[in-house]
């Protein structure tokens, strides 16, 4: 049987865990925000890039400018998971749902090609026979994102020139309300032709369209480039808020279960500690007895 002392020590250390749990779950908040907060700042910016296709297509360049269909033979794709643990079902999540679309394509596992962003989410893709070429940490804040998307865009264009990949997908998880989230799929590569066919023909806002000297194919790509970036860097934050909002509920689930347990831990203590005090009155009840009943 537990001792009080020993009791006594176990609601210490549970609740010692509980405020473990407590920060975590208050750090996991505020990361949510923050994250979230990256992927709204890039609609602005999304935005000066559509316009900056709309002056050139609109402003006599827009015959000189090709784009290419990708055949999708040679698929390139990247998953989007975590590098810790305690963010809940996430990668599994995430996994489930590239897979299930990976394997409605007409290549093979051997002939995909993957980018892994989180060794949990490799190792998880790899238990379901897909082989990942290659890793990537995931950044540890909004500051080092940026140099993530760089990195990133530099393995894509090698996958073009050197792998023939004409096909780019994204997988990954984004934040809904509170602490869910749900997996999704972006097509990167190669564009949506519809939505370059809808900038063509939107009107210019102003009378005056903005003049640019170059070849308009130069500046077409420089612009699709920047176009890749806030699509790259918003894939980033949204699965990073992902993370941390599935952290958030395990930590939730676990700060339930660690106030049951001390609920349950102080109810024995106090049980135990009053057994203690009864025994006690009862040796002092029977002590004085004995003596009373001396000789």
């Amino acid at each position: 049987m537990e001792t009080v002392e020993s009791l006594k020590r176990r609601i210490e250390s549970t609740e010692d865990l509980q405020s473990v749990v407590k920060t975590m779950k208050t750090l996991a908040a505020v990361k949510i925000r923050q994250f979230e907060r990256a992927a709204e700042s890039l609609e602005e910016y999304h935005h000066t890039v559509e316009m900056g296709l709309r002056a050139v297509f609109q402003g006599g360049g827009a015959g000189q400018v090709i784009t290419r269909a990708g055949t999708g033979r040679v698929p390139g794709s990247v998953v989007f998971g975590s590098d810790q643990g305690m963010c809940g079902q996430l990668n599994d999540q995430v996994v489930g749902h590239a897979m299930a679309h990976l394997e409605g394509l007409e290549a093979g596992p051997g002939e995909r090609v993957v980018l892994a962003v989180g060794e949990r989410v490799r190792a998880r893709m790899e238990e379901r026979g897909q082989p990942v070429e290659e890793s990537m940490a995931v950044p540890g804040g909004v500051q080092g994102i940026a140099p993530k998307v760089r990195d990133l865009l530099l393995q894509v264009t090698a996958w073009q020139e050197e792998r023939g990949v004409d096909r780019v997908l994204l997988f990954h998880s984004e934040p809904l309300s509170g602490a869910s989230y749900r997996p999704r799929t972006v097509e990167l590569l190669p564009l949506d032709h519809a939505w370059l066919e809808r900038l063509r023909k939107t009107p210019w806002p102003r009378r005056a369209l903005p003049l640019f000297r170059g070849d308009p194919q130069a500046l077409f790509s420089g612009l699709v480039r920047e176009y890749l970036f806030v699509a790259l860097f918003r894939a980033f934050a949204q699965s990073l808020a992902s993370e941390n909002a599935s952290r958030l509920a395990s930590m939730q689930g676990a700060e339930k279960n660690i106030e049951e347990r001390l609920a349950e831990l102080r109810n024995r203590f106090h049980q135990q500690r009053q057994m203690s005090i009864t025994e006690e009155l009862l040796d002092i009840v029977s002590g004085f007895e004995a003596l009373s009943e001396g000789p």
